[in-house]
């Protein structure tokens, strides 16, 4: 890495130095961090497949993080809720905070972190359940029984979702049998039913078709302001579509993090025009 990549890394990226749109500063809450990483770093065993990462998220916007393959885009995603605790020997350095509160500390409950932080993975994974079955799983998980609260829930998540339209009629068939998009936002929905704080999306588009890429983005427009949601992505185009800011991950470090249309236009680290230009990937 350059010594001016090194330099943009090591500095701690602030709420204060994003742009937050005039138009949702009131609902963002002036752009209060929802996540704090502060010298944070993940390992697999020795290999440091994060380093020292220091950024705030702001609160209810969409924050867009790029890079290349095996960055650590996704690993630095999944640490927010613990998905990484799955993998053997990986460990962290350094702190990471949701709402204030150490997301690996030993007091943390497991099950809680991801009722406020869920996730929706680069492929659908509905399960093998009726539509309804699937929305209701993690209610019923939480401890929610009776049967007109959970058709509540179902017909509110599915709406939130745009798919309540689409399969209203057939909440008693397989999820299985739904198209791959469907899938997608069912597993949108299944996630929206446990009232998240956070939207973690782990390449949500890449299995889909164009069209259904589409209604995913404008899913993404309908639920900005109301979640705070992160989402990798290798598409630059539509980093620039959906996201408020954007972070650059190159061979696990946080080179750039800044108000996406400025990131994609007049980026402040050479590595980060590079990537963007497509000079490298």
């Amino acid at each position: 890495m350059t010594a001016s990549a090194e330099a943009t890394a090591s500095k701690t990226v602030s709420v204060r130095d994003i742009y937050l749109p005039p138009e949702r500063k009131k609902v963002a809450g002036g752009g209060v961090p929802h996540v704090s990483a502060k010298n944070f770093s993940i390992y697999y065993g020795e290999f440091e497949a994060v380093k020292k990462v220091s950024a705030d998220i702001p609160s209810k916007y969409v924050t867009a993080i790029i890079g290349p393959s095996g960055c650590g885009k996704s690993t630095f995603l999944r640490s927010i809720n613990r998905m990484n605790d799955l993998i053997p020997n990986s460990h962290t350095t350094g702190s990471l905070m949701f709402d204030g509160q150490d997301v690996y500390s030993k007091f943390t409950d497991e099950v809680l972190l991801r009722k406020k932080i869920g996730m929706v993975f680069q492929k659908p994974n509905p399960f093998p359940k009726s539509i309804f079955d699937n929305i209701a799983y993690g209610p019923r998980l939480h401890g929610i029984r009776d049967r007109k609260t959970l058709a509540d829930i179902v017909e509110k998540s599915l709406r939130k979702a745009a798919l309540w339209d689409e399969v209203c009629d057939r909440l008693d068939k397989n999820a299985l049998g739904m198209s791959g998009g469907q899938q997608q936002r069912l597993c949108f929905a299944r996630t929206l039913a446990v009232e998240p704080e956070i939207l973690l999306l782990d390449e949500p588009t890449s299995a889909l078709d164009p069209r259904a890429t589409a209604k995913i983005e404008d899913l993404i427009q309908e639920l900005r302001g109301s979640y705070t949601i992160m989402i990798v992505t290798h598409n630059m185009q539509q980093a620039s579509r959906v996201s408020d800011n954007t972070m650059f991950f190159y061979e696990g470090t946080l080179v750039e993090f800044a108000p996406t249309a400025q990131l994609f236009t007049n980026p402040k680290n050479s590595m980060t025009e590079d990537y963007i230009t497509g000079r490298f990937s």
